[in-house]
């Protein structure tokens, strides 16, 4: 079997018109031909070739992305300009605002929670070091052993509870990134789908309005015949995203709810659990400190009295 390969190369031609010259560049594609051996009788020789042709579809494609792009890009720019009409859905639009305005909130009290939990985590160790000090002060001084101790035990004590407070703030903080930055913005990023079909949308809309109210003629009915298939199209495809964008957004704003009362719910529990525990154990410390100072052996004789 024998194989030629024909290579073309850029054909340049130079076009002038008056004082304009315009260069125009041809390019000629790669052809191969496979050719069939031919018979030791002498016989036709068969030219086996590609059918297709790649690169007029990969032109087309690129001609119609072109197209659509200059519409959307048309279309955009006239709405943001006031001058052209847009598709507003009455009942998804009001809820993706309210959503984005959702997640920015609940970001905003993630990271204050997040700030809120170190600064915890650092104040915690700075009590269980404050706690470890008291402790080696009343081993060294006799006469100051209850009050060192009282209060070595009461700080390494809210050192330790400072740890299940920060513990569970983090746990809080970790869920709600997950509401927020994936849950969440999973959605957003298909109301951002469904916004570029919108405009898309609008744009062969406004297409075929504007077709409509042109004159009717042999040249113009096939492109209104046209620009109804595209429009056709187009709105199939946008009111397709925007009913699953729609189910999708109410179902997260069950997800919502369900996520947020019971994180809530936790967190408020843990604040109230690290509140109480830390008030009943300084009343007990205070109390067994009071009855130890109350004892009239702690109390050493001054040494006026002695001598």
């Amino acid at each position: 079997m024998d194989t030629h390969l024909y290579t073309g190369g850029a054909l340049k031609e130079t076009v002038t018109a008056g004082s304009l010259k315009t260069k125009v560049c041809v390019c000629v594609c790669v052809c191969v031909c496979v050719l069939t051996p031919q018979k030791p009788g002498g016989g036709p020789v068969v030219v086996q070739g590609n059918g297709k042709n790649t690169a007029s579809e990969k032109l087309q494609r690129v001609r119609k992305w072109s197209i659509t792009t200059y519409k959307c890009t048309r279309q955009a720019l006239s709405e943001k300009l006031g001058r052209g009409s847009r598709t507003v859905d009455l009942e998804l639009e009001p809820r993706l605002e309210l959503l984005k305005d959702d997640r920015q909130r609940y970001d905003h009290m993630t990271k204050l929670a997040q700030t809120l939990a170190n600064q915890l985590a650092q104040f915690t160790v700075t009590q269980k070091t404050l706690g470890d000090a008291f402790s080696e002060l009343s081993l060294k001084t006799p006469t100051l052993h209850v009050e060192f101790g009282v209060n070595a035990e009461a700080q390494k004590f809210l050192s330790k509870s400072g740890e299940t407070l920060t513990a569970a703030i983090n746990s809080f903080t970790s869920d709600m990134n997950t509401l927020v930055n994936k849950t969440i913005e999973d959605t957003m990023i298909n109301a951002k789908q469904y916004e570029a079909a919108r405009i898309e949308y609008d744009a062969y809309r406004v297409d075929l309005e504007e077709l409509n109210l042109g004159p009717r003629d042999t040249v113009t009915l096939p492109k209104l015949e046209q620009a109804q298939k595209d429009f056709q199209s187009q709105r199939e495809r946008y009111q397709t995203i925007r009913d699953d964008l729609s189910v999708k957004v109410k179902l997260l704003e069950e997800n919502k709810v369900k996520v947020l009362h019971n994180q809530l719910w936790l967190f408020h529990g843990a604040v109230a659990a690290h509140s109480l525990s830390c008030h009943h154990f300084l009343e007990q410390n205070i109390r067994q400190a009071g009855e130890q100072l109350s004892d009239p052996s702690m109390d050493a004789p001054s040494w006026l009295e002695e001598s």
